[in-house]
């Protein structure tokens, strides 16, 4: 008995940090398992910060960052927090990293912050902060939970980005606004301001060109997640519901 628990603990030693199970958890939310496209979770802030790319990352890196840290302090205390409790001490635990991104937010980026406003807030309600504690956390090591958190929000950030991408540059014509490589793609040019794709020139193939309102609305962030899901299942047939 002795030498079999010698020989588990041994082999427990030898895990490696970065093996195939741990990149798994990196790549899975990004292919077969995002948290959006394929989980369903998180999609209100789909719909109302990827109307730019600018809060669309901010947000993405938010997430990111609360994911991991809560799955990795939860997973550290998991053997000392008692069940009943648990989803309470879980909820403090993501209030405490939420509230110290929203400072540092509001310190240093402050357009940002106020134009994200309320929804940083609301990460405390994520279904994906929340889910991954009690999915993954709450049963595995530290490094992996913590590998975990990373993966989904970056799963969870390639949406948004993705999103607001095409949202942005046909809702205003413009890509990266507020960061010093704004870009203006497709307008009308005037003495302020000058885009690459000039709608006013009658010799450009986009003369008259509007850009389209609907895009900035949340109903289009809704539908540009429907056709994600839509791309997403004819790529991969083993995410196709055939029940």
């Amino acid at each position: 008995m002795a030498d079999t628990a010698t020989k588990t603990m041994a082999v427990q030693e030898k895990e490696p940090w970065f093996g195939k199970k741990e990149r798994k958890l990196l790549t899975d939310p990004l292919e077969g398992n995002n948290p959006i496209t394929v989980q369903v979770l998180g999609i209100c802030s789909a719909l109302a910060v990827t109307t730019q790319i600018l809060p669309a990352f901010v947000m993405a890196l938010a997430v990111t960052f609360v994911t991991a840290a809560s799955n990795v302090t939860v997973s550290s205390l998991r053997n000392y927090i008692p069940k009943q409790v648990r989803m309470i001490v879980q909820l403090v635990i993501i209030a405490t990293l939420v509230t110290i991104v929203e400072l540092i937010l509001k310190a240093f980026s402050y357009p940002v912050w106020k134009q994200l406003s309320v929804f940083i807030g609301l990460i405390i309600t994520n279904c994906i902060v929340m889910g991954r504690l009690e999915a993954y956390a709450m049963a595995n090591k530290p490094w992996k939970s913590f590998l975990d958190g990373i993966g989904n929000g970056l799963g969870y950030g390639a949406i948004l980005l993705i999103v607001a991408f095409f949202r942005e540059l046909f809702g205003k014509g413009t890509l990266f606004t507020g960061t010093p490589i704004a870009l203006n793609i497709i307008g009308p040019s005037n003495e302020l301001t000058q885009y690459w794709i000039n709608t006013a020139n009658p010799d450009s193939f986009l003369y008259g060109y509007t850009n389209n309102g609907l895009m900035v609305l949340p109903a289009a962030a809704l539908f540009m997640v429907g056709i994600l899901i839509w791309i997403q299942r004819s790529w991969n047939k083993s995410l196709v519901d055939i029940s």
